[in-house]
């Protein structure tokens, strides 16, 4: 049979389209935040199609549920129906979760292993996999977080990436007293830190300005406690449905809440509430400015303990996670000799919840059951009380890791008492060498914690949490000696990508390439 030479030009060409080499590819040139402990490149790309199915290796549900949070994030933007599929033996193409044994990786670590038709995720439990879920979206184009179908070429560089934290506690706190943000807001908040592997969120539940959360044995905290906030706005608070919503929203994404009642200080809303809380028996009036230190609980009356057994029984009940916070700070009319024994107090009721007690680092004046918590927020003498006492410490420094500081002194919101704390600032530092009396094996972990005195709604977050929550997160959970500002910033420049498709009201610091 004679061929035509038009067709023999075509066959041709295909031919030499299909014996073209594949583009190489590596892996290392990534962009992820926050930055992997290991990653081999193996120079070709794994392809997300219509085709791809998600697999698990075991029927579980928590695994199951992952797997279809996978598949959600990726359906959006791409248009493909992932489907989720449980398998007996590993499959050849595809997406593979699955379950293993590897002692290096611990509760939260996973190994990444992309080859050209298999991606195959492991972890030992079902939050690692999540966890590395997260590197998967910020392996592939930045496209991937739009809401709407993009039509591009969604590959992946093959290779091995081998990851896990370095501190178990990396968390943030977000203030919802002093300006009352809602579900959503919080929701919303949680979404981005599971993002960047955060796993806890510490909720700030009652200060002067307003009680937020319903104590159903002491309705007067949100009938009254409730009513306003900083500025005199019309506050609010959650439900306990509310509060539970949020619990399990977290859980699903591995991240634990930690429940925070201060006192004896900062409790002028429950003094507000109930006269009998006050040590004069009335009531005091409700308080919408910013100023601290003049509030406290009348730790003589038996009332006082009664009320704190009743709410942190209440609270115990409602979260599943294994800690309660009792603040403690700058309770500057309570007596130190009041202070003291009411702090002791107040952990005995913790502990009888089947709780551990965490405070700010003013807690450690007191002697404390060596499973509690100190949070290091300002005070060196108070770390070191912490040390020798053989507790943990918490390492939220004001002057680094305070999210509410400004960024300069023209930054339109936040506060700058204790500096200003711009995006390289706020990278720059190592909780290990902060404070002497402070040691690694002292530390639990970081967290980033954002007051409200400026924050009036979800806007005002983005912008003093964005884009230094990135920055946090690598200090948590990435090996010190791999951190450099001059890599990380141009890392973080890619990322602005994402925080446009979200729609962030965040920082563009002039310290970082955002490549407009």
């Amino acid at each position: 049979m004679k061929i035509s030479k038009p067709i023999l030009l075509l066959f041709v060409i295909s031919l030499a389209w299909s014996c073209t080499p594949e583009e190489p590819t590596n892996l290392a040139e990534n962009n992820i935040i926050p930055r992997p402990v290991s990653v081999t490149t193996t120079g070709k790309s794994f392809k997300l199609n219509e085709k791809t199915s998600i697999y698990v290796e075991v029927d579980s549900e928590q695994l199951a549920n992952t797997a279809n949070y996978l598949s959600e994030k990726l359906k959006l933007a791409t248009g493909f129906e992932l489907a989720v599929k449980v398998t007996e033996e590993a499959p050849s193409k595809g997406i593979y979760l699955v379950l293993s044994e590897d002692s290096d990786l611990g509760s939260e670590g996973y190994e990444l292993s992309i080859e050209k038709k298999l991606l195959t995720l492991k972890a030992n439990k079902p939050e690692g996999i999540f966890r590395g879920i997260q590197t998967i979206r910020q392996l592939l184009p930045s496209e991937i977080e739009n809401t709407s179908v993009q039509q591009i070429d969604w590959a992946i560089p093959t290779g091995i990436v081998r990851d896990y934290p370095e501190y178990e506690h990396r968390g943030t706190m977000l203030d919802v007293a002093r300006h009352f943000l809602g579900v959503d807001d919080v929701k919303h908040y949680l979404d981005l830190m599971a993002y960047y592997k955060f796993n806890v969120m510490h909720l700030h539940l009652s200060d002067d300005q307003g009680w937020r959360i319903e104590i159903k044995s002491w309705p007067r905290l949100t009938e009254i406690g409730s009513a306003t906030e900083v500025g005199g706005g019309e506050g609010g608070f959650f439900t306990q449905e509310q509060y539970k919503d949020i619990v399990k929203f977290a859980a699903d994404r591995f991240i634990t809440i930690i429940p925070e009642i201060d006192m004896p200080g900062h409790t002028n809303a429950a003094l507000a509430s109930y006269a009998e809380l006050n040590c004069n028996g009335k009531a005091t009036d409700l308080y919408t400015g910013t100023d601290v230190g003049f509030s406290t609980l009348c730790t003589d009356k038996e009332i006082t303990y009664e009320f704190i057994d009743d709410v942190v029984g209440e609270l115990a009940e409602l979260t599943p996670g294994p800690y309660i916070h009792i603040g403690g700070d700058e309770s500057h009319v309570t007596k130190k000799e009041d202070y003291i024994p009411f702090i002791e107090r107040v952990q005995d009721i913790v502990y009888s919840h089947g709780k551990t007690m965490i405070g700010w680092d003013e807690i450690t004046l007191a002697k404390l059951d060596n499973r509690s918590i100190a949070q290091y927020w300002a005070s060196a003498e108070n770390a070191k009380n912490a040390v020798q006492q053989g507790i943990k410490v918490i390492m939220s420094p004001a002057k680094k890791a305070y999210l509410d500081m400004q960024y300069d002194s023209i930054s339109p919101l936040g506060l700058h008492w204790a500096g200003y704390i711009e995006v390289d600032t706020g990278y720059n530092w190592d909780p290990v060498k902060l404070e002497k009396e402070i040691g690694r094996e002292n530390i639990l972990g970081i967290e980033a914690p954002l007051w409200s005195e400026t924050v009036t709604n979800r806007a005002d977050l983005e912008f003093l949490v964005f884009p230094r929550l990135a920055g946090y997160a690598e200090i948590g959970w990435s090996p010190a000696e791999s951190k450099n500002w001059d890599e990380y910033k141009l890392r973080l420049a890619s990322h602005g990508m994402q925080y446009d498709i979200w729609g962030l009201n965040y920082y563009r610091s002039k310290l970082v390439p955002w490549g407009d």
